[in-house]
């Protein structure tokens, strides 16, 4: 798994270091663990060129590589001190790097007032979002068209998550850490990082997942793992029953339970939402985001999808593109 951390003039540093070192510890936690599924984590440093970069505090921070047309599998964007503006509006290659990278099927994690370059890449038009509370009022006025959920500390759209806080990046990147490794990862890597007690990630945030607001963690969780691998065409239930310890009779009828859907259904509705975002936000070909979204039959992607929006894929992206764009002759 690659994780990019962008690195800009005039960003927090806690902002890389605190999640890099996160998940770092973690996979060298995991590695010591004989049950730990591993999964290799590459954490890459990427700036607008390759030119040393020193911050405001005077520490000075080298990249990894610039911008380019390579596919994370996540990114975390920086928080910026003071004013965001000067410095998003100086990086919109990063802006536009961003946008593709989310249309690649990237996660996205931002921090602070660093929810401005997804604000500013559009990515968040009609989707929850927070960001640091000194710049709320700002934010709403530059970004009228983003849902702007104050009284949360992180939000969960799709792919992308606000962190308002390095403190809630803290508890955003332990959630990670126990969606891609284990719980007993997430907790060593908590006790050992802060010494008071952590607030769990579904108690400070707000998503718009459907069929979350449950009390059955173990569910939940396979919802955010179902969620984290949409792409991944053959999802056998069973063998996603047996990651969280269930025969797949039990976790079928537990996640029916909790969620009224089975297990099958909730994956399905998942990946059509997610073609419904790629159709209106990329200009990825249907065949590349029936792909990307875990269908390897394009025919077969087009008659479920038809099923699901009642049109199908080319008609709902003609559609939603005419009203985005009506919508912005009219700003």
């Amino acid at each position: 798994m690659r994780i990019a951390f962008i690195i800009t003039p005039r960003m927090l540093a806690t902002s890389l270091s605190n999640a890099y070192e996160l998940l770092f510890a973690a996979q060298q936690a995991a590695a010591v663990q004989n049950n730990a599924a591993m999964e290799p984590l590459e954490l890459v440093k990427v700036a607008a060129n390759c030119d040393r970069i020193t911050l405001p505090s005077g520490l000075s921070l080298m990249p990894d590589q610039a911008l380019s047309k390579d596919a994370f599998d996540m990114v975390y964007l920086p928080a910026l001190w003071r004013n965001p503006r000067a410095v998003i509006k100086q990086n919109q290659a990063i802006v536009e790097w961003v946008r593709w990278q989310y249309e690649h099927g990237a996660i996205i994690n931002s921090t602070g007032t660093g929810v401005c370059f997804l604000a500013e890449a559009g990515l968040l038009n009609g989707k929850p979002a927070t960001t640091h509370w000194h710049h709320f009022d700002q934010f709403a006025r530059d970004y009228p068209q983003v849902q702007l959920k104050r009284q949360h500390f992180i939000t969960h759209t799709e792919r992308i998550f606000c962190a308002a806080s390095i403190n809630a990046q803290t508890d955003l990147t332990l959630h990670h850490v126990q969606r891609f490794f284990n719980k007993q990862v997430a907790e060593h890597l908590s006790r050992h990082f802060s010494h008071e007690v952590r607030q769990p990630f579904d108690k400070l945030s707000y998503t718009d997942l459907d069929n979350s607001n449950h009390p059955d963690e173990i569910v939940l969780q396979a919802q955010l793992w179902m969620q984290n691998h949409l792409s991944k065409a053959a999802l056998s239930m069973r063998k996603v029953a047996k990651l969280f310890g269930m025969s797949q009779r039990n976790f079928t009828r537990r996640f029916k339970q909790a969620t009224d859907m089975t297990p099958v259904q909730y994956l399905q509705s998942r990946r059509l939402a997610a073609a419904k975002d790629l159709l209106q936000n990329s200009n990825l070909s249907i065949k590349e985001i029936a792909y990307r979204v875990g269908y390897v039959d394009v025919s077969y992607f087009t008659k479920i999808f038809k099923q699901y929006a009642s049109v199908t894929p080319k008609e709902y992206r003609t559609t939603v593109r005419a009203k985005l764009f009506d919508a912005r002759d009219a700003e």
